[in-house]
């Protein structure tokens, strides 16, 4: 089954709400169902709900951070593709840290050119239909 970009949910979450308000406006525009997230806790319930496609997040947020909220969402929504972003050079060790622990996510450095998210996006929403059609044969 092909999944349509209009199709696509994507669930958008920056803890600065312009960003992420930015983003879900951009997404919308470009022909995805997109909604925003503020916080690492508030995506990891709407993507109980919401089942999105892919997860765009900045890493550095509050009490539950942009990885720790990955690692929930892709146990929780494992057809869900990742793909988290970030300025922070601390970054870096929490990432080392959670692929160690058996968790890798692509990573976009900020600041990031909205078309190199959206080209990231259909990437991954295109390697998905392959795996799926692969896994059909």
């Amino acid at each position: 089954m092909l999944i349509e970009k209009a199709k696509t949910r994507v669930l958008v979450v920056d803890n600065e709400r312009m960003i992420a308000d930015t983003l879900v406006l951009i997404l919308r525009q470009s022909g995805y169902d997109a909604s925003g997230a503020y916080s690492g806790e508030e995506a990891v319930q709407q993507a109980f709900t919401l089942r999105p496609h892919v997860v765009l997040s900045d890493i550095i947020m509050g009490e539950l951070n942009g990885l720790e909220a990955a690692i929930l969402i892709a146990e929780a929504v494992p057809e869900c593709n990742i793909l988290l972003f970030s300025g922070q050079p601390a970054t870096a060790d929490l990432l080392l840290q959670a692929r160690n622990n058996g968790h890798s996510f692509n990573v976009l450095a900020k600041p990031v050119h909205p078309t190199v998210i959206l080209e990231q996006i259909r990437a991954l929403i295109a390697a998905s239909l392959s795996s799926k059609n692969l896994q059909k044969i």
